[in-house]
């Protein structure tokens, strides 16, 4: 592997105003070599931090992890077949062929095409893609029940790294792959993610960089308020983070509309998981192994969260600069392919540069063979937008009280109810102001109707997507609070199509 020792340098320029005076123009200086390096330090600190706690994802929810996490330099190749960075790397094979005008329904197309398992907004939308309904539609709320996930979020990575010290460009290129799957707070944990990266390049201080990557999105979002909080949090509590994060999961790890996660420890909200990626930048102090473990230790989601913490700090000290205690079994793999993509860790980061190179250019900077200008960028938020879901109240299981079933329906096991039979009809009465229907998706789905009140509501397409891990069969929120009924009728099928279903969960004030 090749060292880099090169020298970061930021220069100023005046350029004439048109009036006849003279402003001052920040345009800052990376060699091609540091710019290779950082860029390599990003991914390595991806595959690390994903490595490291790949053996605890979701083991602690709602808890800091208290056990002794054990990692070794040759643990990196659990890297290979890790989601966080093989999704990522399919997006940026999007950029590598299309080029960088790739359009959301660009990268809904290839995502509707992959053959990877996916989950949660990744799985709804693949199953959306594939019944017709195109990005970016198929992260909208109104298709899309997980649409504040973490999906994008642990997949935003490769934009950071392709947009150094541009913020605005990496907005814009996350504005157009955040909407294949997410929404709102869900779109704003990778532009959050995609701002840290990009001031990453040039920043040595991480409350400087998180500070940053805040900028990027809407303060009055919930995901700025989280990030707001933490920031104020960890200045008030510098060397305490354990005490930060009680503060962030007492006021924030609650109501999560997610209907797997609905009154459930398990909370893969894109806001509490970017928190606890902020906690360890914040904590960690530029110390890569601390990082790694706030990050990490938080819990929930704890591997994509030192992954991206670890890939922020790559950046920042560039790859030279990461302790050969982490990064020696990196060259071992390092011409390994990633489970389903063409890239291997040295030519993910070949290709990264070049990408970077391009956007550099297009933004109004120059690329020479020795050295890259790159205009000051500030920070810019997208306009707001929420998708705001009363907390959920209850879980009704098919076995509840709160269901009729028509002849046609048949009990099965974990108290689920099954039919095929045309024009069978399962009925719940519940109060709130929104309600989601879980079941399964089998290769022999069925198809049924939904009313709401009487009213035609929507369609169940039970049929499974292979490789997509999916139970929301139908869900509306924003009703009018008070008593509701839904009605789910099976339509006719060629050969008898399945419906089975598990549990309703209930939002309301």
């Amino acid at each position: 592997m090749r060292r880099f020792t090169a020298v970061l340098t930021v220069t100023l320029v005046l350029i004439a105003a048109s009036s006849g005076g003279a402003r001052a123009s920040a345009t800052r200086r990376l060699s091609r070599a540091e710019l290779e390096n950082k860029i390599r330090g990003g991914w390595a600190g991806q595959m690390i931090g994903v490595s490291y706690g790949a053996p605890t994802e979701f083991r602690s929810n709602g808890r800091i992890i208290d056990w002794q996490i054990a990692w070794a330099p040759d643990d990196v190749s659990n890297s290979i077949g890790q989601d966080d960075l093989y999704v990522e790397m399919t997006f940026a094979e999007v950029l590598d062929s299309v080029g960088l005008d790739a359009t959301s329904e660009q990268f809904g197309d290839m995502f509707k095409n992959s053959s990877y398992e996916l989950w949660h907004a990744n799985a709804s939308a693949r199953r959306l893609l594939n019944n017709g309904i195109k990005a970016p539609l198929s992260g909208d709320p109104r298709y899309n029940a997980h649409a504040n996930d973490i999906d994008f979020q642990i997949e935003s990575d490769f934009i950071g790294l392709m947009t150094p010290g541009l913020p605005q460009e990496a907005n814009r290129i996350a504005d157009r792959v955040g909407r294949v799957m997410n929404y709102g707070d869900g779109l704003y944990g990778g532009m959050f993610f995609g701002g840290m990266y990009a001031a990453a390049f040039f920043e040595s201080d991480p409350r400087k960089v998180v500070e940053m990557g805040l900028r990027s999105i809407p303060a009055d979002s919930g995901y700025g308020k989280i990030i707001a909080d933490v920031l104020k949090w960890s200045a008030d509590d510098p060397k305490d983070w354990q005490k930060t994060w009680h503060r962030i999961t007492e006021k924030w790890d609650r109501d999560d509309a997610c209907p797997d996660g609905a009154l459930e420890a398990f909370n893969i909200d894109a806001r509490l998981n970017g928190a606890f990626v902020a906690l360890g930048l914040l904590y960690g102090e530029r110390d890569f192994a601390k990082t790694l473990e706030v990050s990490a230790r938080a819990g929930q989601d704890s591997d994509c969260n030192p992954s991206s913490a670890a890939g922020i700090l790559g950046v920042m000290l560039g790859y030279d600069q990461i302790p050969d205690q982490w990064k020696s079994g990196i060259p071992k793999i390092a011409d390994t392919k990633f489970a389903y993509t063409k890239y291997s860790f040295n030519e993910i980061t070949a290709s990264t540069v070049a990408r970077a190179l391009k956007v550099i250019e297009r933004a109004g900077g120059t690329v020479s063979d020795t050295d890259v200008v790159i205009p000051e960028q500030k920070p810019k938020a997208p306009r707001l937008e929420q998708w705001v879901v009363d907390p959920p109240t209850e879980r009704l299981q098919a076995s509840s009280g709160a269901w009729t079933w028509s002849d046609g329906w048949t009990p099965g096991s974990s108290n689920t109810m099954s039919a095929t039979a045309a024009g069978s009809e399962a009925t719940l009465q519940f109060k709130g102001t929104g309600v989601a229907v879980l079941g399964d998706y089998t290769v022999n789905g069925g198809r049924a109707e939904v009313l709401l009140d009487n009213q035609k509501a929507g369609e169940i397409n039970a049929k499974k997507v292979p490789n997509t891990n999916d139970n929301v069969y139908w869900f509306v929120t924003g009703l009018k609070g008070g008593a509701h009924t839904v009605t789910i009728r099976v339509l006719p099928s060629e050969a008898d199509g399945l419906l089975r279903i598990v549990r309703a969960v209930v939002y309301g004030k």
